[in-house]
C-alpha cells in the first residue's frame, strides 16, 4: 500500500509518524527495548500530547533476530498466529551497549540500535550493514478513514534484488512491484496468487519474515525505490531479519522457524493421471486410461479422480456418484490391482443440497453469521456453506468423512480451494480475526487432512496435492500450480511462480501438465510432457479436455515413455534432493541463484533451474524447439545427448521433442536406478553412477543412495587422481559406474554415455579411467 505522494508528500488524508529519535532504552541479557517519540524532544513539554513508539529487539534462533514494533499496546492478542519453533535451549542471543549504541547479537548476525540522534536500526553481517532502518522507516500510519497501519521501510543497497513472497506469475524479481499479501483465486496470468509468504529472500544475503497471517502490503522498490516497505492494518507489526550469507542458508534458518516440509512417499514421485475438471468420465473411461497407458509402455503410478466424482451440486458430501460409479469399493480395488495409487479432488466447501450441509449446520460446524445464521453464497456451489476448522469437532467431523474414503481405498486427497474467505459479516468459532483467517484458513484446512493421512497410513506415506498455502503450508506437500492456460506463455508462468514458492521456504511444487484451461496444441503438450516429468511431482491434468498423451500423438505417447521412465531411474537423485528439502528446507527444484548465489547472471532467471543439486533444466517454450538459457562456469554434459556445454555463457540451441538442454554439473556423480517402470524400488540395488567430467584433480564426492524411508541405504565416495577415478563404498550390492568422456578400459561395458563398468555383489572398490 503506497501512502506518500512522490518523495515529499503524503497522500490526501494521509498522516505518518515515524520513531524519530530514542527517549528510553531498556536492556536485558538478551533482548532490548526502545522508546521513540515520533517528534524530537527538546524539553519536558515535548514529551506531552505525542505518540510514542516502542521498539522490541529479540532473538528466537541463532541467526535470527526478531523486531516488534507497536504503537498502542493495550489491544488484545487477535488469533491466529503462525505457530513457530524458536530454539528451546536459548543462549544464543547476548547485548553489548558501547557509549549511544546498543547492539543484540545472534551467530552471524548483529543488530546495532542508536540510542542517542535518530532511531537507526542497522542489521550486520560479515562485517558489513545488510540492511537498515533510518529516522523516517519505522513508525505508523493513519489515513482519512482513521484506519491505522504499522509500517517498516528497509534499506536496498545497489543492485540488491528481491525473491519469494509465495507462488507469484508476475516477474520473478520483485523489484518495483507492489504486492499484497492476500488470498486469491486468481490464476496464474495477474499479481493474485493462490498462495502467499509473507517472506523474501535478498541478494544482500538476509531475508526477512513478517510474522502476521492477515494482509501485508509491500512496496518493493516501488514506493521508494531505495526500500521495501511493508506494512499492516494493525497497532503493531513483527518480523524476522533471517541471515545468511548464502540463500541455502537463509531458507534453512526460515524453514527452522515455520516448518520444513515433510518427506512425501516414492510413490509419489511417479506420473499421475487425472479424469480431467469437466469432462464426462465413468469407471469405463478410467479403466480405458488406464489400460492405454499400459498397452503404450507408459508407466502410471497416481490415478486422480476431480470433482465429479461426487455429484453436481454436492461437492462436498463425499459419496461416489452411483450413477458413475455404483461399485467404488470395486473400482478402487481394480485400480489398486494394477499397482496404482488412489486421489480425490475435495475442498473444504459444503453445497447446500448435500445432506453434510444440514448436518454441519445443526452441529454448528460452518462459518456464521454474527446472528447465528450459516454464511452461505452461490459462487462455486449452490447456497454453499464453508467448513469452520477453528472449531475442534468441526475438524474431526470433516476428517472423520475422509477417513471412511481412505478405508474404501482412497490414497491421497487433493485438496482444492481455501483461498474465497470471507472477512466482513462473519464469526469463526474460536473468535478469531476474520482478516486473519482469510490467508490463514488454508493451513487449518490442510492440516485437517493431512493430519488424517498420517494419522491413518503413517509418516511418509501421507501426500496432498494442494492450490492454497500460506507461510508454514510447507510443512504438508505437496502444492500444485492452479489454474493455467494451456501455452508456452502460460508454462512459463508456472514456473517462475514455482519457483518464487521454492525461494519461499517450499520444497515441493507441481503443476497441470497441458495446462489446464482450454486444450493444448502438441508441441505445447510435449513440450510440458518434458518439464513436468522434470519437476518434483508430475500431474497430467485438464479441465475440459482429457490429457491422455494418445490425444496429443503419437510422438507424445513416446516423450511421455521416456521421460516418465528417465525420472523413475533419477529417483535414487530425486529422493536425496528431496531429504535434503526435509532436513533443510532448500527445495527440489531450485532457482539457478540458489546453487550459483556469486554468479550474478544467475539472479534473474526464471525459464530454467536446478533439479536438486547437479541437473540443469532449461524447459524449451517455443513452436519450433528454439530454447535459450544461461550456462554457469565449467564444463557441462547434456544427461540426454552427450553433447559438452562449455560456461559461463548463454546458449542458443533448438531441440526436438525427445531433447531439451538437460546439464549435469561439471564433476557431479549422478545416481540412476536399475528400474524405470516405477518409482518405487531398492534403489541401491544395482544402481549405476554417472561421473560426470569437469571434477578438479583431487576432487572428493560423497554421493548417498537414499532408502524410501529416507535414511542412506548406500554412500559412494568418487576420489579423482591422477588420471583416473576411484569408487569407495560398504554397499554389499551389485552397482555399476559409467564415466562419461573416458576413453574406456578394455573390460569396461557398452553403454550411451559412456563406458560401464559393473562392480558384482559385494565389491567395496573400484579403479577406472577418469572422465576427460
Amino acid at each position: 500500500m503506497k501512502f506518500t505522494d512522490g518523495y515529499w508528500q503524503m497522500r490526501p488524508g494521509v498522516t505518518a509518524r515515524y520513531a524519530t529519535s530514542v527517549a528510553d532504552v531498556d536492556v536485558a541479557d538478551d533482548r532490548f527495548t526502545l522508546y521513540a517519540p515520533v517528534t524530537r524532544v527538546r524539553h519536558r513539554g515535548d514529551t506531552l500530547n505525542g505518540p510514542l513508539v516502542t521498539v522490541e529487539a529479540w532473538s528466537p534462533a541463532e541467526g535470527v533476530i526478531g523486531v516488534r514494533v507497536w504503537h498502542h499496546g493495550g489491544t488484545r492478542p487477535r488469533t491466529p498466529a503462525f505457530p513457530l519453533n524458536p530454539d528451546p535451549d536459548g543462549g544464543h542471543a547476548k547485548t553489548a551497549r558501547e557509549g549511544s549504541t546498543v547492539e543484540l547479537v545472534s551467530g552471524a548476525l548483529s543488530l546495532e540500535a542508536d540510542t542517542e540522534g535518530s532511531c537507526t536500526l542497522r542489521f550486520v553481517s560479515g562485517g558489513k550493514v545488510i540492511t537498515s532502518l533510518g529516522p523516517r522507516d519505522l513508525g505508523f500510519v493513519t489515513d482519512a478513514d482513521d484506519r491505522h497501519y504499522m509500517l517498516a521501510k528497509m534499506s536496498l543497497g545497489v543492485g540488491e534484488t528481491v525473491y519469494g513472497l509465495g507462488e507469484r506469475f508476475t516477474p520473478f524479481t520483485k523489484n518495483g512491484q507492489s504486492v499484497d499479501i492476500w488470498q486469491a483465486d486468481g490464476g496464474t496470468s495477474s499479481e493474485q496468487a493462490y498462495k502467499n509468504v509473507p517472506f523474501h529472500l535478498s541478494s544482500g544475503g538476509y531475508g526477512v519474515f513478517v510474522n502476521h497471517p492477515g494482509k501485508v502490503s509491500y512496496e518493493i522498490g516501488s514506493e521508494n525505490v531505495g526500500r521495501v516497505q511493508f506494512s499492516v492494518e494493525d497497532q503493531s507489526l513483527e518480523f524476522f531479519v533471517i541471515a545468511g550469507p548464502a540463500p541455502k542458508d537463509v531458507l534453512r534458518r526460515y524453514t527452522g522457524l515455520t516448518g520444513r516440509p515433510a518427506l512425501p512417499p516414492d510413490w509419489s514421485f511417479g506420473l499421475w493421471l487425472s479424469t480431467s475438471f469437466t469432462t464426462s468420465y465413468d469407471e469405463e473411461t478410467v479403466a480405458r486410461f488406464v489400460a492405454g497407458m499400459a498397452e503404450r509402455d507408459i508407466p502410471l503410478s497416481v490415478f486422480h479422480f476431480d470433482c465429479f466424482w461426487m455429484r453436481e451440486y454436492q461437492w462436498s458430501d463425499f459419496i461416489w456418484d452411483p450413477a458413475v460409479f455404483p461399485d467404488p469399493e470395486g473400482t478402487l480395488s481394480r485400480l489398486k490391482e494394477r499397482g496404482l495409487r488412489v486421489c480425490v479432488w475435495i475442498n473444504p466447501y459444503i453445497a447446500q443440497k448435500s445432506h453434510l450441509f444440514a448436518e454441519g449446520m445443526a452441529a454448528g460446524y460452518l462459518l456464521k453469521r454474527p446472528n447465528g445464521d450459516v454464511w452461505q453464497w452461490d459462487k462455486w456451489q449452490a447456497g454453499m456453506g464453508m467448513v469452520d476448522f477453528t472449531n475442534p469437532a468441526a475438524r474431526e467431523w470433516y476428517a472423520a468423512k475422509l477417513r471412511h474414503l481412505l478405508g474404501q481405498g482412497v490414497d491421497a486427497f487433493k485438496t482444492d480451494f481455501g483461498e474465497r474467505v470471507p472477512t466482513e459479516d462473519v464469526v469463526w468459532f474460536d473468535g478469531s480475526d476474520p482478516e486473519r483467517m482469510h490467508n490463514y484458513y488454508t493451513q487449518l484446512y490442510n492440516e485437517t487432512v493431512f493430519d488424517l493421512l498420517v494419522e491413518e497410513r503413517g509418516e511418509g506415506e501421507a501426500v496432498l496435492f494442494a492450490r492454497s498455502a500460506t507461510a508454514g503450508g510447507q510443512r504438508m506437500p505437496v502444492h500444485w500450480g492452479g489454474d493455467c492456460e494451456s501455452t508456452f506463455e502460460a508454462m512459463a508462468e508456472s514456473l517462475r511462480g514455482g519457483l518464487s514458492l521454492g525461494l519461499s521456504g517450499f520444497g515441493f511444487w507441481s503443476h497441470d501438465i497441458g495446462g489446464f484451461e482450454g486444450t493444448p496444441p502438441p508441441a505445447v503438450f510435449k513440450r510440458w510432457v518434458q518439464f513436468g516429468l522434470l519437476s518434483s511431482h508430475s500431474r497430467l491434468h485438464g479441465s475440459k479436455s482429457y490429457r491422455v498423451p494418445w490425444d496429443y500423438g503419437e510422438e507424445a505417447v513416446e516423450v511421455t515413455r521416456d521421460f516418465t521412465r528417465l525420472k523413475h531411474r533419477l529417483m535414487p537423485y530425486l529422493f536425496h534432493a528431496a531429504v535434503e528439502a526435509k532436513e533443510s528446507g532448500t527445495p527440489v527444484m531450485r532457482a539457478m541463484l540458489l546453487e550459483f548465489p556469486e554468479d550474478l547472471s544467475t539472479h534473474s532467471l526464471d525459464r530454467q533451474y536446478m533439479l536438486g543439486a547437479d541437473l540443469l533444466v532449461a524447459p524449451v517454450f517455443s513452436e519450433d524447439g528454439t530454447v535459450e538459457y544461461y550456462v554457469p562456469e565449467g564444463s557441462w554434459t547434456n544427461v540426454i545427448t552427450g553433447e559438452r556445454v562449455s560456461g559461463p555463457g548463454w546458449r542458443r540451441e533448438r531441440h526436438g521433442f525427445r531433447t531439451l538442454p538437460l546439464l549435469a554439473r561439471p564433476g557431479s556423480v549422478v545416481p540412476f536406478g536399475a528400474v524405470d517402470d516405477s518409482p518405487r524400488s531398492d534403489w541401491a540395488d544395482g544402481v549405476t553412477l554417472h561421473v560426470y567430467p569437469g571434477g578438479a584433480d583431487g576432487s572428493v564426492t560423497v554421493t548417498t543412495i537414499p532408502a524410501r524411508s529416507g535414511t542412506a541405504a548406500a554412500v559412494f565416495t568418487v576420489r579423482r587422481s591422477g588420471g583416473e577415478t576411484v569408487i569407495e563404498t560398504e554397499s554389499e550390492l551389485p552397482w555399476n559406474v559409467v564415466v562419461v568422456g573416458a576413453t574406456p578400459a578394455d573390460d569396461a561395458g557398452a553403454h550411451p554415455a559412456g563406458p560401464l563398468y559393473a562392480a558384482p555383489p559385494g565389491t567395496h572398490r573400484l579403479v577406472v579411467p577418469a572422465a576427460m
